[in-house]
């Protein structure tokens, strides 16, 4: 139930640092959400009957994927990026606002985010319409995923217009999506503990 929390909280604070331009306190609390899902992972898999067996090991395979990746962009962004002087070729490898190396990282970081949840979503045995919502809210997230081949498509580069404000707010959009996620899953591991 803490981890379902702390991933709770910290999409609600990311939506929020990302609306007021927190750059540094937005990737911060990425940080955080990641060692709160990896936690969040390994509770449903807790609660997996034995036919998920194989669904709970991805699941959970995936979401370390998911933390080392989105951990490495965004302590990159809070240490080298924004404490040192870099060289324009370097802040534009660096910079995930760049479009460059590190947010595609970050975008493959959350396509593991989505192939978790999708097997995560795959351990649920749903017991009630709260479940069955979770189950379905976990698989359907498992869709955007698709979108990690965004960058092989060239659609994403530094001198594209408007592209930190649709940026924001496709992140905006998945913060909508996410909370219920957190919230449904400290309903079902508080029911599930009980």
């Amino acid at each position: 139930m803490i981890s379902s929390c702390i991933a709770l909280i910290s999409v609600i604070l990311f939506a929020i640092f990302m609306l007021f331009d927190m750059s540094s306190a937005a990737y911060a609390i990425c940080i955080l959400l990641s060692c709160g899902y990896i936690v969040m992972a390994s509770t449903f898999a807790t609660y997996a009957g034995k036919e998920a067996e194989t669904a709970k090991y991805v699941g959970i395979a995936f979401a370390v994927i998911y933390g080392v990746f989105v951990m490495l962009v965004y302590y990159a962004q809070i240490t080298t990026l924004l404490q040192n002087d870099l060289t324009e070729q370097a802040a534009q490898l660096l910079d995930y606002q760049k479009f460059g190396l590190f947010f595609n990282y970050d975008l493959f970081g959350y396509g593991m985010l989505s192939i978790s949840t999708f097997f995560i979503g795959l351990t649920i045995s749903p017991k009630n319409k709260e479940d069955k919502i979770l189950k379905v809210l976990l698989l359907v997230h498992g869709i955007f995923s698709i979108v990690c081949l965004i960058p092989v498509l060239g659609i994403f580069n530094a001198g594209m217009t408007g592209g930190d404000l649709i940026g924001i707010a496709v992140l905006e959009v998945w913060c909508l999506y996410f909370i219920p996620v957190c919230f449904l899953s400290y309903r079902y591991f508080n029911r599930k503990s009980n």
